[in-house]
């Protein structure tokens, strides 16, 4: 009986406490509006949600106004939302921005282009005409813009031409535009990115080693290890750090003697850091020194940490 009246009891405060916590919702202008669909046309499908919070589709004369605005921000907003809108005549106002000094502008106008079904990829048209001004341009910026946006296009076209650029442009700023779009399409230029990894422009070679790092299949993990030893400290912490990310267990001597060797602590910490996950037990007895005698103090907590995990 005595069971039965606590039941009772704590049942008449949950209700209280659910008359109240309605009542107040109703009352705060500040508690989550009601947003259920109900009835015809907007609030059919927004419910009680205000205008200004719903998404909005780009009209065509939107994404023309925009287009030409040089506004980072609203052309960013104009043309994601004018995903599926198509507009031919928009087209023609929009290639130019894959050319255009701000790369934001530059990426989302090539996102939009690439989701047309017509007037971008037809003999003569935008994706043509990108892949004739990396090949033929005389202007290395517009070549390099080119690059970038044929890597954005995802169309395999834009492999043999980056492959080709990457082997032979003679400016850097294309060279590592070619990389860089090589890796966004998943593809190694069939041995491209290796002649890139050994680049004389310390920008190119790490625009080489970010794009093998991000291909599914990078096979010349040799032409990687190479880096361990070149003359800029960037690129030799890049290598060490890509061949981690490959799994490169065969590359542990020269990462072994990175940790060891090389006069900048950045890249020693990175090669202790990459010891550890590759778990090669060969790599003990370089940890265990360098956990007590390089003259870094970062160096020596990385290397203990990688002995853990060994």
């Amino acid at each position: 009986m005595r069971s039965n009246s606590v039941l009772q009891f704590a049942m008449g405060c949950f209700l209280a406490a659910t008359t109240f916590a309605a009542t107040d919702a109703h009352s705060d202008p500040g508690a989550p509006r009601q947003v259920t669909p109900s009835g015809p046309g907007f609030q059919g499908v927004y419910g009680q949600m205000p205008a200004s919070q719903v998404e909005f589709i780009s009209t065509a004369n939107a994404i023309k106004s925009a287009a030409v605005s040089g506004a980072p921000t609203l052309i960013w907003e104009t043309l994601e939302h004018g995903e599926k809108v198509e507009c031919l005549d928009c087209i023609s106002v929009v290639a130019p921005l894959l050319y255009d000094s701000n790369a934001k502008n530059r990426e989302i106008a090539a996102w939009w282009l690439r989701r047309r079904i017509f007037g971008v990829f037809g003999p003569g048209e935008v994706y043509e005409q990108t892949l004739q001004t990396l090949q033929t341009s005389t202007n290395a910026v517009n070549r390099s813009y080119a690059a970038y946006a044929l890597g954005e296009f995802f169309l395999a076209p834009g492999i043999a031409a980056c492959a080709t650029a990457l082997r032979g442009d003679g400016d850097a700023r294309v060279r590592t535009a070619a990389a860089s779009a090589l890796g966004r399409l998943n593809d190694d230029g069939s041995g491209a990115l290796a002649v890139g990894l050994a680049d004389s422009d310390p920008g190119v070679k790490l625009a080489a080693l970010a794009s093998a790092g991000r291909i599914n299949a990078f096979s010349s993990l040799s032409s990687v290890a190479a880096l361990t030893v070149d003359a800029s400290s960037d690129v030799r912490r890049r290598a060490v750090e890509i061949l981690e990310t490959l799994y490169a267990t065969d590359a542990v001597v020269p990462i072994s003697a990175a940790a060891q060797t090389d006069a900048d602590p950045r890249v020693r910490a990175a090669a202790c850091h990459a010891l550890g996950t590759l778990g090669d037990s060969s790599a003990v007895p370089v940890l265990q020194k360098l956990s007590t005698s390089d003259p870094n103090g970062l160096v020596r907590d990385m290397a203990q940490i990688a002995m853990l995990e060994l």
